[in-house]
C-alpha cells in the first residue's frame, strides 16, 4: 500500500509513474471554453494520464435547483471511473493547470464515494512540464476495472439542512469565492449578489502560493484561524468546484468535520426565500 497525503509532489509521481496501480487523471478545464481542457490533454499530458472532464464526467445536467454543476448520477460516474481503470485499490493522482479546483473536485468526489487513495499533484501540469518531467500525446487506455462506490453522506450538505444550521453554535460556513463577490459588490454569473448569512470569506486561491504550489499545513491553518477546529465546517463557492480546494486545504490543516455544499451559491439563490447578506461579516 502506498501511503501519501492528500497532495503529492512531482518527484513522488515521477517515481511512481510506471506503477500499474497508480492512475493519473488529467482534469484540466476552462469554464469559459468547455472543450479547451480536452484539447490541452491531446496536445500533451503526463505519461499514462487519462482525461476526466469537469462537465461530462464530474457534473450532471443543471436544473432549476441544485446549482450550475450538480453531481452526476453516481452510478454512471462509478462506471466511468471503472472504464478509466480506477477501482477502490487504485492510487489516483489528479492534476489540472488552474491552481487545483478541478483536480480537487475529482479528489472530493472519489473520497465522497469511499475511495481512500486519491491525491492532488502539487503545482499542476505547467509546473510538471517546466521541471523537465516527461510529457506525451498518446491517448491512454487503461485496463477497465470495477469501482464499487460507498457513499460517505456526511461529506456533503443539502440546502434544507443548511437552512436549519444557519446561526447554530458549533457551525462555521466558509465562502470560497473572491472577496468582491462575497461582499456582494458584483455578481458576474448568478442571479443575486452577496453571501450566505454568517459565512466567512476564505478565497480559495489563497491556498496556493504565487508559483501554484499548495501551502503547507501551518499556512493553511493560518488562513482558517477564524474557524474553530472543533466546528462543523460547511464550504461553498459559486457552483461547488472552487470550494473543493478549500475542503482539501481544511483537511490538510487538521479540520476533521468538513462538508461541501455542492449546489453552493448558485443553488442557494435559486430559492427566493433564502436569506442573503452583503458586506463583511
Amino acid at each position: 500500500m502506498i501511503k501519501v497525503k492528500n497532495i503529492v509532489t512531482m518527484a513522488w509521481l515521477a517515481e511512481h509513474l510506471h506503477d500499474p496501480n497508480v492512475a493519473v487523471a488529467d482534469c484540466r478545464f476552462m469554464l469559459s471554453k468547455p472543450d479547451a481542457g480536452r484539447a490541452a490533454y491531446e496536445e500533451g499530458h503526463i505519461p499514462g494520464a487519462v482525461y476526466v472532464d469537469m462537465e461530462r464526467d464530474m457534473s450532471g445536467p443543471a436544473r432549476e435547483h441544485g446549482g450550475r454543476h450538480p453531481l452526476p448520477d453516481l452510478g454512471i460516474f462509478a462506471l466511468r471511473m471503472g472504464e478509466l481503470g480506477i477501482d477502490g485499490d487504485t492510487t489516483v493522482v489528479a492534476y489540472d493547470d488552474q491552481g487545483g479546483p478541478f483536480a480537487a473536485r475529482l479528489w472530493w468526489m472519489l473520497t465522497f464515494l469511499g475511495h481512500r487513495r486519491v491525491h492532488v499533484l502539487d503545482g499542476g501540469f505547467s509546473a510538471w512540464k517546466a521541471a523537465g518531467y516527461p510529457v506525451e500525446t498518446e491517448i491512454v487506455r487503461r485496463e477497465a476495472k470495477h469501482f464499487s462506490p460507498r457513499v460517505t453522506t456526511g461529506m456533503m450538505i443539502a440546502v434544507e439542512e443548511l437552512r436549519r444550521k444557519l446561526g447554530q453554535p458549533g457551525v462555521a460556513i466558509v465562502d470560497s469565492r473572491e472577496p468582491s463577490r462575497y461582499r456582494g459588490e458584483h455578481e458576474p454569473i448568478d442571479r443575486k449578489a452577496g453571501h450566505i448569512p454568517g459565512a466567512v470569506n476564505c478565497f480559495w486561491k489563497d491556498g496556493v502560493d504565487e508559483d501554484g504550489k499548495w501551502r503547507g499545513a501551518g499556512e493553511q491553518a493560518a488562513r482558517f484561524r477564524r474557524i474553530d477546529p472543533a466546528a462543523e465546517v460547511i464550504v461553498y463557492c459559486g457552483s461547488g468546484i472552487t470550494a473543493c480546494p478549500n475542503v482539501l486545504a481544511l483537511k490538510e490543516a487538521g479540520y476533521e468535520n468538513v462538508r461541501l455544499y455542492v449546489g453552493s451559491w448558485s443553488d442557494w439563490v435559486s430559492y427566493e426565500e433564502n436569506p442573503v447578506a452583503t458586506g463583511e461579516e
